[in-house]
């Protein structure tokens, strides 16, 4: 095998790991706006089919797996190259985790129940996720374009997201402790909350994967 076919069959394992992970990004970024959308109207059809979908970005993940061990295993790349596929298999098992925390909102959707139009945080969730599809929106175009600072911004959008769940969460337990008879629910949209401050976590995890991938370093910690 010459050394320019292995090159350009490289370059066309690497363009087919960027896809996956692409799609798999469209899927958990759809799915975080849907679960978002089934909880705000009490769709439990939407929902299912959040829950659903959720199985599609596994299979996804499993084969990014697949090509990323095949690629290591028979192209042995070195530096700039490694670290490329090693990001992109991290990168598959965090978008994995985002699309599981919207199963999660999916899930309390339905567990809700007459009680949602009673809550503010209502008004504040949707708002919360706006701000974490975001985040996974353009950390994915940072993946894409190996944007360094792109990622950069994603890492401090999740302020944003941390500052949403803190309001939301203070909301929240002054309402339980007002209106005991409506705990359970109430319980389910801090759940919601909390998982959404968890896609935020987890695009943050993989902008730090993008600028590793990008320039070889981690960014440096704001508050160090």
């Amino acid at each position: 095998m010459n050394m320019d076919h292995t090159i350009k069959a490289f370059d066309e394992d690497i363009t087919r790991l960027r896809g996956l992970i692409a799609e798999m990004g469209g899927l958990a970024e759809v799915a975080v706006q849907n679960a978002m959308d089934a909880l705000v109207r009490g769709d439990d059809e939407l929902a299912e089919k959040t829950m659903r979908g959720d199985r599609k970005i596994d299979a996804l993940e499993s084969e990014v797996d697949k090509l990323a061990i095949r690629v290591i295993a028979l192209r042995a790349p070195l530096a700039d190259d490694l670290r490329e596929v090693v990001a992109a298999l991290k990168i598959a098992g965090v978008v994995e985790r985002i699309g599981d925390y919207s199963k999660n909102i999916a899930r309390a959707s339905r567990e809700i129940g007459p009680f949602r139009r009673h809550f503010e945080p209502l008004t504040l969730l949707p708002a919360m996720a706006d701000v974490a599809s975001e985040m996974v929106h353009d950390v994915l175009t940072a993946y894409a374009a190996r944007d360094a600072q792109l990622a950069l911004e994603v890492i401090a959008t999740d302020q944003r997201v941390d500052a949403f769940y803190n309001s939301i969460f203070r909301n929240l337990v002054s309402h339980m402790t007002e209106n005991p008879s409506t705990i359970t629910s109430a319980a389910q949209l801090l759940f919601v909350a909390r998982n959404l401050e968890r896609i935020g976590d987890h695009a943050t995890n993989v902008a730090e994967m993008v600028h590793f991938a990008a320039t070889g370093q981690y960014p440096v910690d704001q508050d160090d």
